[in-house]
């Protein structure tokens, strides 16, 4: 397999690789996700689940889900992969969590994302601790939360209103994986994926792990592709037979379009490479991949932004030019005629306050709680200088002879001396000839 990466990274066919895969690719019929009562259920419409393998839904009169089973026979391994859900079905979202005796649920996307909303806020805000879904008849309850620099972990509690039982259920959300894009290194990739086996989420004798991102296809297939892939590799007498490809197109038969660019086929290459070390015995590799990762670190939201550059001088140190270097006499008259003028010096001292970024709105926007937290925090030292330095982009005067505050420059004596000037001889003129 390292082979195979190689060879395909240095001849730089990344692109014609991921082609063929989407070539070879089956494209089964998903019916019933066309179905007019159920195109409000989609949040694409151009991803849907396959029949065969669609979740069904056991309450209502309406069975459907943008969700599917993948199975991975040889691997023992079941996942449901799903949108990200919809004002409209986070409710059905949870009635299928319940209904599959799901243990984990593992989100790969942010909520908002470049200004678009990704998914709908289905659990609720450490503020609010819990959220009640009428139209299926669930409560969800957080219970904690731990947040890491990329990621967070919070335990749920999942209560049926219909039968007054509980469950609970971990949610695993890695907050820093762009869409179409790939996560920051394999370490921090495989350290959350090590986090999420180690809950027990993954195993068989609980029900299948729900696994989403934005439309269940791109970063959710990156995800369950790496896993089983590992999983083969630990179970097969020879791990090299394991070939990423073939493991793809299996996992493609159950839901359409996984792995959305070339980009996350090489990621998912990258991340079975380092895994296989794992695997093949060297443990010292999980305690690296989090130091790597550096999960402890201020998740970016909470990170202050570097402090502002000093301000550039465009003279470089040098005095620049006057118009009048020789008339000295003429700038000390212009200086003491200008130095009782205290109240300009005043208006040109004002520092205004540098402008606060607006809160993030986004959890008025979709979902049935908040989105973000929006915990006002004090002004970082970065903010503090904003407003002091924006003033201080102008150069410093040189020290010696240089004007006063408030006293005018030469230029703009010199203007104002001609000005006045060409005013006298024009009313001269109108005086004398009219």
């Amino acid at each position: 397999m390292e082979a195979e990466f190689w060879e395909i990274d240095e001849n730089g066919i990344w692109n014609s690789v991921y082609e063929e895969i989407r070539q070879q690719s089956c494209e089964l019929p998903c019916k019933v996700a066309k179905f007019p009562e159920n195109k409000n259920r989609n949040r694409y419409r151009d991803v849907s689940p396959f029949d065969h393998s669609r979740i069904c839904l056991e309450l209502g009169s309406n069975d459907y889900i943008n969700a599917s089973l993948i199975t991975a026979e040889e691997a023992q391994r079941n996942y449901i992969l799903t949108q990200g859900p919809l004002p409209s079905t986070c409710g059905h979202f949870w009635e299928m969590v319940w209904e599959q005796r799901t243990r984990g649920v593992v989100m790969l996307n942010r909520v908002i994302e470049k200004g678009s909303i990704k998914c709908a806020q289905y659990w609720p805000h450490r503020e609010e601790k819990d959220a009640i879904f009428e139209d299926t008849y669930f409560k969800v309850t957080l219970v904690s939360e731990d947040i890491k620099s990329y990621y967070t972990v919070r335990q749920l509690e999942l209560e049926n209103l219909s039968t007054q039982q509980t469950r609970e259920i971990l949610h695993f959300h890695y907050t820093t994986w762009p869409d179409f894009g790939v996560p920051e290194s394999p370490a921090s990739f495989l350290n959350f994926l090590f986090k999420v086996r180690e809950s027990g989420c993954l195993n068989s004798e609980h029900g299948p792990v729900v696994v989403h991102c934005s439309a269940g296809i791109g970063r959710s297939g990156t995800f369950c592709l790496v896993d089983t892939c590992l999983l083969l590799m630990s179970l097969r007498k020879d791990p090299s037979s394991v070939r990423i490809r073939d493991v793809l197109l299996e996992m493609r038969r159950y839901r359409m379009g996984l792995i959305q660019t070339a980009d996350q086929l090489r990621f998912s290459y990258l991340a079975v490479i380092e895994g296989a070390k794992y695997i093949k015995g060297d443990t010292s590799l999980q305690e690296s991949w989090k130091e790597l990762s550096n999960e402890e670190d201020d998740p970016p939201e909470f990170t202050p932004p570097p402090p502002l550059p000093p301000p550039r001088d465009p003279h470089n140190g040098r005095v620049p030019p006057s118009f009048f270097p020789d008339n000295v006499d003429f700038i000390q008259r212009v200086e003491t005629s200008q130095q009782g003028s205290s109240q300009d010096t005043e208006l040109r001292k004002r520092n205004p306050a540098a402008p606060e970024p607006p809160p993030d709105r986004g959890d008025l926007l979709d979902g049935h709680v908040g989105i973000q937290d929006l915990t006002p925090s004090a002004p970082n030292k970065s903010q503090q200088q904003e407003g002091t330095e924006e003033l201080s982009d102008r150069p410093e005067q040189p020290k010696g002879n240089s004007p006063m505050p408030g006293a005018w420059s030469p230029l703009t004596a010199h203007v104002c001396l001609c000005t006045a000037l060409a005013l006298s001889a024009y009313v001269c003129y109108r005086v004398y000839f009219h």
